[in-house]
């Protein structure tokens, strides 16, 4: 039996898979249990959360703070918070050591996050540094009130040179760890804009994707639906060897968002594309004309 597990630490559960309803998992939070359901919830028993260790020395480059904000620019390969295979050396504990008040903000185990990027994802994150505004920053993400670009290479070039997807994504009943688009998942909607298009090596485009929701791998899942897969992105059929990249193709560009605290004050960031995806950019632009 499991008592006293917080709303948060249950909705984990159930985006790791590991929620089982009659032998199966649990792909979606709306899931209701009817009489003669058998639940299991694969987690050790719970002792408590170990309080992190703050890591100085972790490379972060910090974009903007004040007394109640933190905008990082997050590199590529750093994951957010520690978990399965990840106990040390994660942004979380760089930014303990640099802002030790954020210790209590928030769950125990990602003081201060409000939201994350995948670790090969790069580009810009927001952060909270004082209760009162990770209170109001996580109610502007759930209303959708912060702005989220990303610029993304995909495979092939989109008909539409612009377009809402919504499309609801929920977790792979066969594969816990991949999201999948399923009429029982949760409301999902990415608009994307092609920026530029190339024919050379193969077909493929920049996208910007502006985020209306923030499931777990919204882009990646609504561009493949559409048939035009992140490249790079094995998980989601877009690592495909005519193109070179070191990662993933995705970079959170830009942000904007209304202060937290201060009232009236509007605050908007942008990131250029870091060296590594940059490099692959120009390389494919040397190699073909853009299509007009």
């Amino acid at each position: 039996m499991i008592t006293g597990a917080s709303r948060t630490r249950v909705t984990e559960w159930l985006d790791q898979g590991l929620v089982v309803c009659n032998d199966k998992v649990v792909a979606t939070r709306s899931r209701r249990v009817a009489d003669g359901d058998t639940v299991q919830v694969n987690v050790e028993p719970d002792l408590g959360p170990e309080p992190l260790i703050a890591e100085p020395g972790i490379d972060v480059p910090i974009v903007y703070v004040d007394d109640d904000v933190i905008v990082i620019d997050k590199p590529a390969g750093l994951v957010v918070h520690p978990g399965a295979g990840n106990a040390t050396g994660t942004l979380v504990q760089a930014m303990l050591a640099i802002y030790p008040e954020i210790a209590n903000i928030g769950e125990p185990e990602r003081p201060g996050v409000v939201h994350r990027l995948d670790k090969d994802t790069s580009g810009l994150m927001l952060m909270a540094r004082s209760p009162e505004a990770h209170v109001e920053l996580s109610s502007m993400l759930a209303e959708h009130e912060v702005e989220r670009t990303y610029l993304t290479l995909v495979w092939g070039i989109p008909e539409a040179g612009s377009g809402l997807i919504d499309a609801p994504i929920g977790r792979s009943t066969r594969e816990p760890t991949k999201m999948v688009v399923s009429a029982q998942g949760r409301e999902a909607r990415t608009r994307y804009t092609v920026l530029e298009t190339f024919e050379e090596p193969v077909p493929c485009a920049l996208v910007e994707c502006r985020l209306e929701t923030g499931r777990t791998h919204q882009i990646r899942v609504h561009m493949a639906a559409i048939g035009h897969s992140v490249v790079g992105d094995d998980r989601y059929r877009g690592a495909r060897a005519a193109i070179e990249t070191p990662r993933i193709f995705l970079h959170s560009a830009a942000l904007a968002f209304d202060h937290p605290v201060r009232l009236d004050e509007r605050l908007e960031f942008v990131s250029e594309l870091p060296e590594d995806l940059a490099a692959v950019l120009d390389r494919i632009r040397n190699q073909t004309p853009t299509v007009e």
